[in-house]
């Protein structure tokens, strides 16, 4: 290669991934939803669709809440999607055949009072469990990580609304929260419940 006058005597490379821009959510919504089948594959969908997420192409994602990012509602969040987007999510999902079974999905959301600091989203399954025991368990394991990270000094052993006190006294932790769908599985099949956390731009 020729190299003009005046160029440079070396040539730098361009690394893999420079110029496209980071990708952090600005706004999160919540949802759930439960579907009934014989196939478990079609209750998956039916619960997508009661909780109004079916026509994305959901991307799972881990635990982290991005630094100022605003929580809206259901209504406005799915306003802003589009048949076949891709979209990134904590998402919790519980199936079961068997009938009786009480079966919750929860997704638990830590937002620290420093908006500049990140917070903790958590995925959880269980079987038996009503849906308020379910979420508070959800709730508690996002709070606890945000915490862990925020130097918040706790017992882990704690009940949950005792931990609650600590992060209010604290003043580190602003908001914790959660979203749970339960259900009963039928004697018809299949029975799957959905909780997610839906990221936007």
């Amino acid at each position: 290669m020729v190299r003009q006058k005046g160029q440079a005597s070396e040539t730098r490379e361009r690394e893999p991934g420079m110029g496209m821009a980071p990708i952090i959510p600005r706004r999160v919504f919540f949802t759930r939803g439960v579907g009934r089948h014989k196939e478990e594959l079609r209750s998956f969908e039916l619960a997508l669709r009661d909780a109004g997420i079916e026509k994305l192409n959901l991307v799972h994602v881990s635990s982290i809440l991005p630094p100022a990012c605003k929580v809206v509602s259901r209504t406005e969040g799915l306003k802003s999607l589009a048949p076949g987007q891709v979209v990134f999510c904590v998402f919790s999902r519980c199936a079961s055949s068997e009938p009786h079974r009480l079966i919750a999905a929860s997704v638990g959301c830590a937002i620290p009072a420093d908006r500049a600091a990140y917070g903790y989203l958590s995925e959880y399954t269980s079987f038996g469990k009503k849906e308020k025991q379910a979420g508070d368990h959800a709730e508690d394991l996002a709070a606890s990580m945000l915490a862990s990270t925020l130097g918040i000094e706790f017992d882990d052993e704690l009940v949950w609304d005792a931990k609650k006190e600590i992060w209010k006294i604290s003043g580190k932790i602003v908001r914790t929260m959660n979203i749970t769908q339960s259900a009963v599985v039928d004697s018809r099949g299949y029975t799957t419940v959905v909780a997610a956390a839906v990221f936007l731009p």
